[in-house]
């Protein structure tokens, strides 16, 4: 079957590392597993008899044909030719019994040019509680900056919104000759523990999810500038600037308590 680069579609053939990445979810036999972009079922192979049930998420029209067809008789697996982004996944919490899981649990190899907007899919039903953990691959560089700590060069938007998410573990990463094709860059495994830290933080998520984007809005500028931009007088940031924000901090040095700290006071000011 010919490769369609256009849909990001760079295969995963090194069966060591699909044995890793479906064993890195743990023990999913009472689980319901979502897979985003199963391919030709590499891992979808391993999953299907290692959880109660399996949700194969496929953009693309032969390779969701593909699979439909060898798990015809297997009523643990569904096949869903759809996108990710516009695939509801609180729905599929439930099964065939109507009988409600706790969470699922997501796996896959994200497209390069979506992997943020995948995240942030991701992001939307772990506030739901809909998602207990991911084990997602990407290219390298994304993964370093969602790991990335504050501070650090790699540390940004797509790093705060994990972390205000999700516990972010680096597995390992593997080489482009693991693909078929293979890609021009290396990819990392990450394995995401959902737990959003809203309530820990004292902040309302819409609230603070928009006060966040907006402090990243312009990564040249200073937080304070930023903040500017969004609406607040100077004023305003003078007498609600905590002081463990240095006055000329960039959104990259502050940890996510801090930012907290000084959205808590602005929104109540």
């Amino acid at each position: 079957m010919s490769k369609k680069p256009k849909l990001g579609q760079n295969f995963l053939i090194d069966e060591d590392a699909c044995r890793r990445i479906a064993l890195s979810l743990g023990d999913t036999t009472t689980r319901t597993v979502v897979e985003i972009g199963p391919g030709h079922g590499a891992i979808t192979d391993l999953l299907a008899p290692r959880c109660a049930r399996l949700h194969c998420i496929e953009f693309d029209p032969a390779l969701a044909r593909e699979l439909a067809f060898r798990y015809r008789n297997d009523p643990h697996v569904t096949v869903h030719n759809a996108d990710i982004l516009q695939t509801d996944l609180i729905p599929l919490t439930t099964n065939n019994q109507q009988l409600t899981t706790s969470s699922l649990d997501i796996i896959g190899n994200l497209p390069y040019y979506i992997t943020s907007d995948i995240l942030l899919h991701l992001f939307t039903a772990a506030r739901a509680g809909a998602i207990g953990r991911a084990v997602l691959m990407m290219q390298r560089e994304v993964a370093d900056r969602i790991a990335a700590a504050p501070g650090s060069s790699d540390y940004g938007a797509l790093s705060a919104f994990t972390q205000l998410h999700a516990h972010v573990a680096n597995l390992f990463t593997l080489p482009p000759g693991a693909f078929s094709p293979p890609p021009d860059v290396y990819s990392t495994v990450l394995r995401l523990d959902f737990a959003p830290r809203f309530v820990e933080l004292g902040v309302e998520p819409n609230g603070f999810n928009a006060f966040l984007r907006s402090t990243f809005a312009q990564k040249r500028k200073t937080l304070a500038n930023n903040l500017r931009v969004a609406g607040f007088s100077s004023t305003q940031l003078t007498a609600a600037w905590p002081a463990s924000i240095p006055p000329l901090a960039r959104s990259e040095a502050v940890p996510l308590e801090a930012m907290a700290e000084l959205y808590r006071v602005l929104v109540t000011a």
